[in-house]
């Protein structure tokens, strides 16, 4: 099988491009590929290319694309998953998973209880780094579609879309059995929609009121009694739902 790697800048037959400093250091530094070697190629946005390495020096490398691939199919349900950002480095995890079930975004959160600011994530870049995370993960799984990773926001500005007026979004909070009166299982979440955003806590839990104003736009969904780690909340959340709309 052919090495594969993200090109942002193929489009068609013939396109001769750069790849991505990271890309390029893993093709001749790692892998060691030289001029000539057969490749394979992705753009993020659903393409998938046969190309060809054209140049390969440790200052860069451009590949030749020459031919279109079939790619991989995309989940039919557009989900955002909308994951308070977790301590430590265990929302690099987080991402990693959603982008191999299908996530199409991921909207990193800050919440009551969350243990990092918006501030100290903005100085420590991690939105880059995500997004790193991101890329890595659709080139593993074989996705030709790179998952954006959103500035982190707040827990208000994360419901600001689904209380738009007319949204086609569907608002799914995760919370426990007992954090309200109409709390539903994956079971009765319903039918499929077109999009859907998956909000998830951090290892605190939701406060009563982030409940309360959660519910005021989204249907408010449990897994069950189980504790799970917030780690794989996620993972767990998106599999379930996923498999609920007939999507796995």
């Amino acid at each position: 099988m052919h090495a594969r790697f993200y090109a942002p800048g193929a489009e068609r037959d013939g396109d001769v491009v750069d790849l991505p400093h990271e890309e390029a250091q893993h093709l001749v530094r790692v892998l060691r590929l030289t001029a000539g070697t057969a490749i394979r190629v992705f753009n993020g946005r659903g393409g998938e290319f046969d190309a060809v390495v054209d140049t390969a020096t440790k200052a860069g490398v451009q590949v030749r694309v020459h031919g279109r691939r079939d790619s991989q199919a995309e989940v039919g349900v557009d989900v955002t998953l909308a994951q308070a950002v977790l301590k430590g480095d265990k929302m690099d995890e987080v991402v990693r998973d959603a982008v191999m079930m299908g996530v199409l975004a991921i909207r990193p959160i800050v919440t009551t209880r969350s243990e990092v600011t918006l501030a100290s994530l903005r100085r420590g870049h991690r939105q880059e780094r995500w997004q790193r995370i991101s890329v890595s993960s659709a080139k593993q799984c074989g996705r030709a579609v790179v998952p954006v990773v959103h500035e982190p926001c707040t827990f208000e500005e994360a419901l600001g879309p689904l209380g738009a007026t007319g949204s086609p979004l569907c608002g799914l909070m995760l919370v426990e059995p007992s954090a309200a009166a109409n709390v539903v299982s994956v079971g009765e979440v319903g039918e499929k929609p077109l999009g859907a955003t998956i909000l998830i806590g951090p290892e605190g839990g939701w406060t009563p009121d982030e409940i309360t104003r959660g519910a005021s736009v989204c249907r408010l969904v449990t897994l069950g009694s189980r504790t799970l780690r917030g780690d794989a909340m996620a993972l767990v959340a998106v599999t379930a739902l996923l498999t609920h709309w007939r999507e796995l």
